[in-house]
């Protein structure tokens, strides 16, 4: 309690509260290391002294008056100087707690975060025919399409500049596509803006995207994570079709409650005795804005009763199936299976995972993580606040989108107008 009221006395009176503190606590404290001490007007020590010692205490006393103390003392609102000594003060708000901030999970060096960049890639949704079109004309990007289609065995480029739509929208199809196209627009970068690769403090994909941040961190080699995307699609394709489900994007306000829509809707579905049911937040978009994913039972629940849970607007997404819910959980195995058989390396860049969003520390985590997270909530909006909180005033570093579209440019303008100010899509 002493140490909170010392903390609440203003400028004047807190030097003596601060020896009052130590001689209570302290009794050993010394009182030569007093920083000043007020006297009246006579000269002598007034007589409500603290302490009262020989004359080399006396020495050391200063004859600043109270007025000029409290116009030399400095404060926190003119501590710093200029905007360019700004980002040495720390990524947290004034007066808040360590352990509540969510910065601390992200990688702050110690530069101007303008000369820092940040990388994001895109997941699936964001596919559309002649993606990549514009993107060929820089050095090995035809190859790389040309060692995907090695892989995959069949044409992948032809497919992305000429569809047809329904077969790219598979996600068979999907994820290669968009994982290619993303690595492409990452050698446009190395192009036209190499001194932002260079100085990338942490990636972050959504979804599929966070196999193309681990693999431009140097976690995997290209063509094994072509491997691994190819094993994880095929997965979550078979998943999907072994239950009929899907996913919806939905808005709501503060007097909304959709987490108990979701488990109402569960219950329901149980109730039919199906033999896989989940229905749950799957992602984490902006404010107010979730995708929920489902048994299409859930989902056509949640629908008919919109009014009672107060959903404001409700839309079914086009995919295939419920992902990262328990519906994909026939897709665990395969992923952790092929992930013992390719390398696996420490990323070289932070990369921040979609469980949790916290930065991946080894080889190690990345083996046990990944094949959660098809089955695991997409945190993004967290990863957003991790990457991108930090104190008034402090500058945001530079971020870029790397793939097809502009879903991610729009989602941090939701969640922060100000790093999105920063932010280039760099697509197709």
């Amino acid at each position: 309690m002493l140490r909170q009221w010392v903390q609440r006395l203003s400028l004047q009176s807190r030097a003596h509260a601060d020896h009052y503190l130590f001689r209570t606590v302290c009794p050993k404290f010394s009182t030569s290391s007093i920083p000043f001490r007020r006297k009246d007007i006579t000269g002598e020590s007034t007589e409500d002294s603290l302490i009262s010692e020989g004359e080399s205490i006396e020495k050391n006393f200063t004859h600043e008056t109270p007025k000029e103390l409290l116009d030399n003392a400095a404060q926190y609102d003119n501590t710093v100087d200029t905007p360019d000594d700004m980002w040495t003060k720390g990524p947290y708000p004034h007066q808040s707690k360590y352990s509540q901030s969510q910065a601390k999970h992200s990688k702050r060096p110690d530069i101007d975060p303008r000369e820092t960049s940040i990388i994001l890639f895109p997941g699936q949704g964001t596919q559309y025919v002649g993606m990549a079109k514009d993107l060929l004309q820089y050095p090995s990007v035809e190859e790389m399409f040309q060692a995907a289609s090695t892989i995959l065995g069949y044409d992948l480029l032809k497919m992305c500049l000429h569809g047809p739509l329904e077969s790219l929208t598979k996600t068979v199809h999907q994820q290669p596509a968009i994982f290619v196209t993303s690595l492409a627009a990452v050698e446009k970068m190395r192009e036209e803006r190499p001194s932002s690769l260079e100085n990338c403090v942490g990636v972050a994909g959504f979804s599929l995207g966070e196999i193309t941040a681990l693999t431009f961190a140097g976690v995997f080699s290209f063509e094994d994570a072509i491997q691994l995307v190819k094993v994880r699609a095929e997965a979550m394709q078979l998943a999907s079709e072994l239950v009929p489900s899907g996913m919806m994007t939905v808005m709501y306000g503060p007097d909304s409650r959709l987490g108990f829509a979701c488990s109402v809707a569960k219950e329901f579905c149980q109730h039919k005795e199906l033999p896989l049911v989940d229905c749950r937040i799957a992602n984490y978009l902006y404010p107010h804005c979730k995708v929920i994913a489902g048994n299409d039972e859930a989902l056509s629940f949640i629908e008919s009763n919109k009014s009672d849970f107060r959903l404001r607007r409700l839309k079914r997404l086009p995919v295939s199936g419920a992902f990262h819910t328990d519906l994909m959980s026939p897709a665990v195995a395969p992923l952790q299976e092929i992930l013992k058989k390719i390398k696996v390396e420490k990323p070289l860049v932070p990369v921040h995972s979609n469980i949790d969003g916290k930065i991946y520390k080894n080889a190690a985590e990345v083996k046990k993580k990944l094949p959660k997270q098809v089955c695991s909530p997409v945190k993004w909006e967290q990863i957003m606040h991790i990457i991108y909180e930090r104190s008034q005033g402090v500058p945001f570093p530079k971020t870029y989108e790397c793939g097809p579209g502009n879903s991610l440019k729009n989602m941090l303008k939701m969640i922060n107008a100000k790093a999105c100010d920063s932010c280039t899509s760099i697509g197709s």
